[in-house]
């Protein structure tokens, strides 16, 4: 089957067997999942997009990460990105999240080229501020993106006027009017890339882009903001200092590594009615088989704890016939305070896989050995579950 007519035949069998349904099935899984967690006391308002405190969520429970198609890893070619793209889309995914920062520019471009024909109130989107791109022949562009052509270099700014000119840089690279969600983006100790130590960076924002993103939620021009980072530290410090809608957790809730965020940035969350993003709940494909864990030049040094939890998992997965990439990705999107879980595809296929897997019935017994073994944390919520024996 050559290369449009097998795109074709995706795209003919989606719409005709998913699209209707698609993004209510998702909504749906996830709604029973947050009733089990919080004892069925689930509201309307939790999948609407919004809440009783009038913080902002995003109403579709699964979305599309922008990391791979900004060439983060390797080279992916316009005519893949846009197939990609087209095939979530059609499958029903609703929710887009991507930064100025994955692949300097290079991922905003992609999905914009595809979401500005589409109807803007039928999508969700966010997107990063405190990272301006400006085109210089003197870039480090291939220092931070080898794979990406584009010309731009970084320009770290995290005051007012800042991300006022982030959102207005995003809207013209998107072609699109409007953005929903707007994560200050990297404030952490794992960005190595900073001007000045993470912590002064932060008071930058503590008191330029928190209250510009306030302002600007309050004037409609975003629905909501959080942060997007790493790290466990920023978010804490977030909570105390302003008032945000939901913060993209990256890297932090995984089958591999969960318990501080379960039992310390969760419960804060909780308390100030914040909700999260989940990100790299594959730790950026290491459950998956990548040999790299997580982002950075030092990706590939895999912690060898983590290679054996690894093992561990896999044996347990294989005892109960269970993917454990379908396996992570529920993990994942299981707790009440995950509003959405966002997973990075640079494929067709890989989308098409990971939005199945949030459809996929799990045996409860796998979760019992899970906790059994202490692979994972005996408090930790877990996904609506099939029957014992199914």
């Amino acid at each position: 089957m050559n290369m449009n007519t097998r795109r074709e035949f995706l795209s003919i069998t989606l719409k005709g067997a998913t699209m209707a349904a698609a993004t209510g099935l998702l909504a749906e899984a996830a709604a029973a999942t947050d009733a089990a967690d919080m004892g069925g006391n689930t509201s309307s308002a939790q999948t609407s997009g919004g809440n009783s405190k009038g913080h902002y969520k995003p109403p579709f429970k699964f979305g599309m990460g922008g990391v791979p198609l900004g060439n983060e890893f390797e080279v992916v070619t316009d005519e893949d990105a846009y197939a990609t793209i087209e095939a979530a889309w059609n499958a029903g995914v609703r929710y887009y999240d991507m930064a100025p920062w994955y692949g300097l520019g290079l991922a905003e471009r992609r999905y914009g080229n595809f979401l500005h024909n589409k109807e803007r109130s039928e999508y969700v989107l966010s997107t990063k501020v405190g990272k301006l791109l400006k085109a210089s022949k003197t870039a480090r562009n291939k220092e931070y993106f080898p794979f990406s052509p584009s010309p731009n270099d970084v320009i770290y700014d995290y005051t007012a006027s800042g991300v006022r000119r982030s959102i207005e840089d995003s809207l013209q690279r998107l072609g699109i009017d409007s953005i929903d969600i707007a994560f200050v983006h990297d404030i952490s100790s794992d960005n190595k890339y900073l001007p000045t130590p993470w912590t002064e960076q932060f008071e930058i924002a503590r008191k330029g882009a928190f209250p510009e993103l306030t302002r600007m939620r309050e004037e409609g021009l975003i629905k909501g903001w959080g942060i997007g980072v790493n790290t466990p530290e920023p978010i804490m410090r977030l909570l105390e200092v302003a008032d945000p809608d939901v913060c993209l957790l990256a890297s932090q809730y995984s089958l591999i590594d969960h318990k501080n965020a379960l039992n310390q940035v969760f419960p804060a969350a909780r308390a100030k009615n914040v909700s999260f993003v989940i990100g790299s709940a594959l730790n950026a494909g290491f459950i998956s088989g990548s040999p790299r864990y997580n982002y950075g030049k030092q990706s590939y040094e895999s912690p060898a704890a983590f290679i054996e939890k690894r093992r561990k998992l896999r044996e347990v997965a294989a005892s109960h016939g269970v993917d454990l990439r379908t396996a992570a990705l529920q993990f994942s999107a299981a707790p009440d305070v995950a509003s959405a879980l966002v997973v990075g595809c640079k494929s067709e296929q890989q989308i098409l896989a990971d939005y199945t897997s949030m459809q996929t019935k799990i045996p409860a017994e796998f979760w019992g050995d899970l906790k059994a073994q202490n692979l994972i944390e005996q408090n930790a919520p877990l996904p609506q579950m099939a029957p014992a024996g199914v």
